[in-house]
């Protein structure tokens, strides 16, 4: 079972009272597939980021939850809580033959507190920019990730409907970026980073919220599409960097730096991938499922869910032994070309990382291969390119990163790795607001003592 780390979490945060002041305002930028070199390796185009390592504190690497992919992640940070606790399992609903499924938009799917209800608690003021998992969630102002599906990724009125308070889509643009367009908020094209950070700016100086929260998603966007290198993820990072310094000099404009904390943050590492897996074609060549064809979406017994370097296999009626034995079976059966592609993690090592309650089992991917939930086809391997993540947190490529930056902040300290979960505890410390984290631990030695300037 998991650890329960509230108790010592709690502990630690009372200790740590007398380190330091607390700041006034936080903010907490995510790069998504933000990587430890990023900012450690100065061959990266990121001298921004590589000033705030240089002055604040870092993190030589990240563990993500499982699977390592964004909104349980993200979900993850806000909440001090691991998937099995928050409810935030995937990106995408299990939905048989949808695809892909419906994303998990929607903040009340959350079933843990969030860092925004212990601000509103606390009678503190909450902003968040194209933040997963935060349609309808209670921030003052808000405007959420969130797109109409099937169909085109992105719909902006589907965002400027689920902006709080209404009318605050439109109030961005005209004072922010100008009339935005579907490109101009697609991940497709690096504008869109650059004006999630000119609407963060912009929000931080008007509103001056006590936790303004922005995802930036381009470098995900292109490490997809070239893996680890390549002349786009380089173009990715370094716009990432730049958007990082809009949102900086938005602080200094509004004359807040000596009272504001900077957190920069990720969801996931990333590994190259040549090869991919279709397990549900096993169980389709088994009988265990239908191919994807109109009116077949209740005849099931067993399918894998797939989250690029892992998969989670659910049954149709969860208690049902005989034929997880008989999956078991078939796994255990395969080619030992194709068995040696993956581990099989079981309900209980599933349970102690804190992986989605609802699935009976997990296939865990070597690096370079990743799943396809497709049944379509009469193999099951296939090639791939590119890159993903998805994978058990288990190997340096996959961890993320951390910078801690600003007011409370002790200069020059390392953390030689944290965990996602972290991410909440040190929130609240800096704005030393009450906040329980289930699965986070707070570390006292991150934060400056005002004794010693």
């Amino acid at each position: 079972m998991i650890k329960n780390f509230a108790s010592l979490t709690l502990l630690l945060f009372t200790a740590a009272l007398s380190f330091s002041q607390p700041a006034k305002y936080v903010i907490l930028v995510s790069i998504d597939g933000l990587r430890p070199e990023f900012y450690k390796d100065k061959n990266w185009n990121t001298v921004n980021l590589q000033v705030l390592k240089e002055n604040g504190v870092y993190a030589d690497g990240v563990q993500g939850v499982f699977p390592s992919v964004t909104y349980p992640s993200h979900t993850a940070m806000i909440t001090g809580a691991l998937p099995i606790r928050h409810g935030i399992p995937y990106n995408v609903y299990f939905e048989p033959w949808e695809a892909p499924g419906r994303w998990y938009w929607n903040a009340s799917e959350i079933k843990v507190p969030t860092l925004w209800d212990a601000a509103k608690k606390a009678g503190l003021t909450t902003a968040a920019v194209h933040w997963p998992v935060t349609v309808g969630a209670p921030i003052t102002y808000n405007i959420p990730e969130v797109w109409a599906w099937p169909g085109k990724k992105l719909l902006l009125e589907k965002v400027s409907a689920n902006a709080n308070p209404p009318g605050l889509f439109e109030e961005v643009q005209q004072n922010a970026t100008g009339k935005l367009n579907e490109e101009d908020y697609n991940g497709d094209y690096l504008s869109a980073d650059e004006n999630m950070a000119r609407i963060a700016g912009y929000l931080f100086k008007k509103y001056r919220p006590n936790i303004l929260a922005v995802h930036l998603a381009n470098t995900d966007h292109f490490e997809h599409e070239e893996g680890r290198e390549g002349e786009k993820v380089r173009l990715a990072v370094a716009s990432a960097d730049r958007a990082v310094r809009t949102i900086i000099e938005s602080v200094d404009k509004a004359g807040l730096k000596d009272s504001t904390a900077i957190l920069i943050v990720g969801d996931h590492g990333f590994a190259d991938i040549h090869t991919s897996l279709l397990p549900n074609i096993w169980l389709r060549e088994k009988g265990f499922s239908t191919p994807s064809e109109a009116g077949s979406k209740e005849k099931w017994k067993a399918l894998f869910h797939a989250n690029g370097g892992s998969a989670f296999l659910y049954l149709k009626n969860k208690n049902d032994k005989a034929t997880l034995q008989q999956v078991r079976d078939i796994l255990n059966n395969l080619p030992a070309a194709q068995r040696k592609m993956f581990r099989v993690v079981e309900r209980r090592e599933m349970d102690s990382i804190g992986a989605d309650p609802n699935a009976v089992l997990g296939l865990a991917a070597i690096q370079g291969v990743s799943f396809s939930a497709s049944d379509k086809g009469n193999s099951a391997l296939k090639p791939a390119s590119g890159g993903t993540h998805g994978y058990f947190p288990d190997f340096k490529e996959m961890q993320t990163g951390f910078i801690g930056y600003g007011l409370g902040f002790k200069k020059g300290t390392v953390v030689p790795v944290m965990s996602l979960p972290d991410i909440a505890p040190i929130v609240a410390r800096l704005l030393d607001m009450p906040f329980e984290a289930p699965d986070g631990v707070l570390y006292p030695g991150i934060f400056k003592d005002p004794k010693n300037k």
